[in-house]
């Protein structure tokens, strides 16, 4: 086994025998991190790999002011953030997108116009559809949105203008094409 800083400056160099024999010394240590992680084994096989990957790709950005193990603990550590949120923006879309469509099939079935205004809601920016939907569903006015929401008048003023011209815009294509 090759002292581990000269497999590092070996490997900065572009040696790829010094960078494979560094991340197989490194391997086993890593994957016990990202199994204690995930508490999954194949997510911590897919973390282990990724972060061999990018640790391949920016081999030429370690700067070797930390041990090569802290510097993947590093990355391993950012990919699993990176993946959280991701999953979690992705559950809160789909979450989102079932109920719109729960939403959308009990107005078809009451056959009423609302699923083209329902789809043209759903197109809005989160913060926008909230927006709207306290002003012209609820009745509530702007400064009870805004400390509602904790943020400026303006702000509101600023989301429902631009949430309610967006509407415009989606309900009128929207009529162009049935009329077309």
């Amino acid at each position: 086994m090759q002292d581990e800083a000269m497999l590092v400056k070996r490997a900065i160099k572009g040696d790829s025998q010094s960078l494979s024999e560094l991340l197989r010394q490194h391997y086993s240590f890593l994957y016990q991190y990202a199994l204690k992680l995930t508490m999954n084994k194949v997510k911590a096989e897919d973390v282990t790999q990724e972060t061999m990957l990018k640790a391949i790709e920016k081999m030429d950005t370690f700067q070797g002011q930390s041990k090569f193990s802290t510097w993947l603990i590093a990355i391993a550590s950012r990919l699993v953030i990176d993946r959280a949120r991701r999953s979690e923006r992705e559950n809160k879309w789909l979450q989102e997108e079932g109920m719109l469509r729960s939403i959308r099939y009990e107005a078809l079935n009451r056959m009423n116009e609302w699923p083209d205004a329902l789809q043209a809601l759903g197109e809005l920016d989160e913060r926008q559809r909230m927006a709207v939907l306290l002003k012209y569903y609820y009745g509530y006015s702007q400064e009870e949105i805004a400390t509602m929401l904790d943020v400026a008048l303006g702000t509101v003023k600023s989301r429902l203008h631009s949430g309610l011209k967006q509407l415009r815009k989606e309900l009128t294509t929207n009529e162009e094409e049935r009329n077309s």
